[in-house]
């Protein structure tokens, strides 16, 4: 079908700023909902946190310290840092969870709705411009954020993400899928209210991406043993290593 043969650059209202403040938090009410149970938590679940779980189980194999830390780019409400650190409580792991938020509003309700987790902190910053060093944490991922830029800003944000993770990045976001639009905008209407939610989440499907492109994005930003998985309901998870050009500045250094 030709609207789904490639990504839509068509902005949605969270991008043009077009809502009112009761309408964002609704969306964003209904956003938590969504995520839980369409898609976000479970591809966390069952590609992420696999990762993370085998590395600390090497690193206690070998007398580390069973700990990880990781930034959530885009965090958004926080939800998913919360579901890595009550994984990570199950686990006797112990986690430094970071959120990042271009929006100050937003960066102080992450640590106002993560009551009971002392182990997330909040920062305000650019995903294009972090405010942190090279390889800050173990672990940078971003879910239903990279869908917001065009190709060009994911490659950047890719590479950024790449610059302070020290192990591995993961992209989770949407599959372009005709199933997953029409779905969407019939059977989905059914259960959705928010004005913002019913017509950017639509369009978000059209955003998203298809596998080939997103490793072609992963290969155009450098990244090392780069992956794409498909996840049950229409998310694609990316995750890569290093940098070849960060690896190239360290090992000049």
């Amino acid at each position: 079908m030709p609207r789904f043969g490639q990504r839509s650059e068509e902005l949605e209202h969270l991008d043009l700023g077009d809502y009112t403040p009761e309408e964002y938090e609704g969306c964003m009410v209904e956003l938590r909902r969504v995520n839980r149970y369409l898609g976000d938590a479970r591809a966390l679940a069952r590609s992420v946190l696999p990762e993370i779980e085998r590395d600390t189980s090497t690193e206690a194999g070998e007398g580390g310290a069973r700990g990880f830390s990781l930034l959530d780019v885009g965090a958004g409400t926080g939800e998913l840092l919360r579901e890595v650190a009550r994984w990570a409580r199950s686990k006797n792991l112990k986690a430094r969870l970071t959120g990042l938020e271009l929006n100050e509003r937003s960066a102080r309700g992450i640590v106002e709705e993560s009551r009971g987790f002392d182990e997330i902190t909040a920062v305000r910053g650019d995903a294009l411009r972090m405010p942190f060093g090279a390889g800050a944490f173990d672990y940078v991922m971003c879910s239903l954020f990279a869908h917001h830029f065009r190709d060009a800003g994911v490659i950047s944000v890719l590479r950024e993400m790449s610059r302070v993770a020290r192990r591995r990045v993961f992209l989770i976001d949407l599959h372009r899928h005709p199933v997953a639009y029409y779905f969407y905008t019939t059977v989905g209407r059914l259960f959705l209210h928010n004005r913002l939610i019913r017509e950017d989440g639509a369009l978000s499907i059209l955003r998203g991406f298809v596998p080939r492109e997103l490793r072609h994005l992963a290969e155009s930003a450098g990244l090392t043993g780069a992956k794409v998985e498909r996840r049950f309901p229409y998310r694609l998870v990316l995750s890569g290593g290093e940098s070849r050009g960060q690896r190239s500045e360290v090992g000049g250094q």
